[in-house]
């Protein structure tokens, strides 16, 4: 098993910035990716960001250039810097852990609302 907490969020109007934190506890040995995703209102979930065990990341094209992933091993932290926010940022921000132990097995934090102000 594999908890995720996530932590700041907020209200922050546009153009500005937020750092999104996750930590990470349990089984973490074996988590193969982790990444943030984001859900606004009446939309699906959508994949904003990974970072892979290798070191690999990804971006939406909605957020390249503007949002940075990045991950610490020793404080087992994956956070999401994000710059020049935008209106359309707005959404419920999850972090997730991909972790594969003989079959995949796919964990999620609680959320954290990011709020951009026009």
């Amino acid at each position: 098993q594999v908890q995720l907490v996530e932590s700041g969020g907020g209200l922050v109007q546009a153009g500005g910035s937020l750092r999104l934190s996750c930590l990470a506890s349990g089984s973490i040995f074996s988590i193969n990716v982790m990444g943030w995703y984001r859900q606004a209102l009446g939309k699906q979930r959508e994949l904003v960001a990974t970072f892979t065990i290798g070191g690999s990341t990804n971006y939406a094209d909605s957020v390249k250039g503007r949002f940075t992933i990045s991950r610490d091993n020793v404080k087992n932290t994956l956070y999401l810097q994000m710059f020049n926010l935008k209106p359309e940022d707005t959404a419920v921000y999850y972090c997730n852990a991909g972790q594969f132990r003989s079959r995949w097995y796919d964990y999620w934090g609680q959320g954290t609302q990011v709020t951009v102000s026009s």
